[in-house]
Formats: C-alpha cells, sequence, structure tokens
C-alpha cells in the first residue's frame, strides 16, 4: 500500500516537473523576440548593422526612441489606434451585450439558428469582404475616414463577442433577476445593475480580445484608409520599411512602444481575464 502511494506520488511529482519545464520552454520562447527587439532598439545604427552582431548594447543608445516619439508621425498613429480601439471596444460590448441579453433571456423563435448564423458570420474571412466595403465605402462617402475603421472593426468583433457573452448571461442566475424585478426593477435596470456586474470576467474578456484584434489588425486598416494623418500604429510600423532598407533601430523602438498599452491592460485586467477563461472553458 506504501509503495503504491509512493510510486504515485513519483508519478505526479514527474508530471509537476514536465509541466513546469514546458510552460518555462513556452515562455522563452514567447519572450526571446521581444527581449532581442528591446536589446536591439537600445543600440546605435552603427552597431545594428554590425556582423557578428553583438548580444547586450556597448553603449545604450536613446537616440532611436528620440526619433520615433519626436521625429516621426508615430505619435499620430499610436493616437489614432488608441481612439479606434476604445471606440471599437465600446461600441463592439455594448451592442453584443444587449443582443446577447436579449438571445439569452427572451424566447425567441429559432434562437438555436439565430446563434448559430451569428456565429457563422464571424467566421467568414476578412479578404473576402474587403473590395465589397471598400465599394460601398465609397459609394456611402465614409472611406478614408476613422469612421470606416470603427463602423468595420465593430460589425466583424461583435458577433463573436455576442456569441461569448450570451454564455456568461446564461449563467447568472434568473432567480435573482425575477427578484429584483419583484421589488420593483425594469427589465433594463436589472440588467445594468445585476447582470452586468456578475458577468465582469466575461466582459472584461470580450473587450481585451477585441483590444489585441483591433490594436494588432493591418489589413482593414491599410485598406480603407490612406490619409498619413488615419494611419494606425500597425500601418505606420512599415514606413520604416523603405527601397533603402528597414531602419532596424526605429522599428524596433517603435515596436516596443506599440506592444505596452496591450502589456499594460493585461497586468491591470488579469485576474479578471483569467477568471473569464477559465469560466468560458468550464462552459464549454
Amino acid at each position: 500500500m506504501a509503495g503504491s502511494y509512493a510510486t504515485g506520488k513519483k508519478k505526479f511529482s514527474i508530471y509537476i516537473l514536465l509541466t513546469y519545464l514546458v510552460l518555462i520552454l513556452f515562455i522563452l520562447v514567447t519572450i526571446t523576440p521581444i527581449i532581442w527587439g528591446l536589446i536591439t532598439s537600445l543600440k546605435g545604427t552603427g552597431e545594428i548593422n554590425r556582423f557578428p552582431p553583438t548580444i547586450f548594447p556597448e553603449k545604450l543608445d536613446l537616440s532611436n526612441f528620440y526619433k520615433v516619439i519626436f521625429l516621426s508621425n508615430f505619435t499620430t498613429y499610436f493616437k489614432n489606434s488608441c481612439l479606434v480601439t476604445f471606440l471599437c471596444i465600446l461600441a463592439s460590448t455594448i451592442i453584443a451585450g444587449h443582443a446577447a441579453y436579449a438571445i439569452s433571456r427572451f424566447n425567441i423563435k429559432f434562437k438555436e439558428q439565430m446563434m448559430f448564423g451569428i456565429l457563422m458570420t464571424s467566421m467568414v474571412p476578412a479578404v473576402a469582404l474587403l473590395i465589397p466595403l471598400y465599394i460601398m465605402g465609397v459609394k456611402a462617402g465614409i472611406y478614408n475616414t476613422g469612421f470606416m475603421l470603427v463602423l468595420v472593426y465593430t460589425s466583424w468583433r461583435t458577433p463573436m463577442l455576442t456569441w461569448i457573452l450570451k454564455g456568461f448571461f446564461d449563467s447568472v442566475p434568473i432567480a435573482i433577476e425575477e427578484a429584483a424585478m419583484i421589488d420593483g426593477c425594469t427589465r433594463l435596470r436589472t440588467f445594468y445593475t445585476i447582470v452586468i456586474p456578475m458577468s465582469q470576467p466575461g466582459i472584461v474578456s470580450s473587450a481585451l480580445l477585441t483590444a489585441v484584434y483591433v490594436w494588432n489588425d493591418f489589413l482593414v486598416s491599410f485598406t480603407f484608409v490612406t490619409k498619413e494623418e488615419l494611419r494606425t500604429v500597425s500601418v505606420g510600423l512599415y514606413s520604416y520599411i523603405t527601397q533603402y532598407g528597414v531602419q532596424w533601430g526605429e522599428l524596433l523602438s517603435a515596436v516596443m512602444i506599440t506592444i505596452i498599452p496591450i502589456i499594460i491592460l493585461f497586468v491591470l485586467l488579469q485576474r479578471k481575464f483569467v477568471d473569464g477563461m477559465a469560466a468560458g472553458a468550464v462552459k464549454g
């Protein structure tokens, strides 16, 4: 009996050790390009182009960051991305939240077919929609505007957010809402004061996924905006790739600045995000 217990404990310890080794390896593979980019951004142009390359900078050089922030249009790109991302998160979350709650609580005919249709719309490849959206944008007079970006991003993210949020709203006990309505709350007030606070992990997870998608997207921004003053960071980064070569120092400095907002969001909201992902996994 004791031998069996010892054997089981040994297997469990080996399993934990292998798990940590895999996780450490995954972290190293993920973080190495970021560290290398940061180190390279702190080198001078001569040291960056040197072969063989140096691992650590011989002298810290912040000129690349200075050029990106003060001598280029990167700050304009950064502001545009922040504004478009914020508006898209706000619009898609509000629309998807109300739609998901209606589907979750009301007895709607063909509800399952409707949810399947909503899911299918999010699976359509973006490339297949670019030409029709381009024609519609030109005819509507909104091509080459920030409104066009917000509209396209919101319409693409709303179906998926609706599907995700419905699962969280389904987990909120109906009895709590019924008790609130007996006390005089309207359906809408019940939604705002009870359902939304209880579904915070799901809402935060959806918002973060939307933020990452919009912030990193290149295809939509490159297709529907050509004005320099309206470009986002994902498109603006390509301005450092010229016909004369790649400006590695400035490019990697801009990349380091670009990833800061997403890192800050995940650090500040990591608890809600993990809770939301865990709850979604359990529902699945």
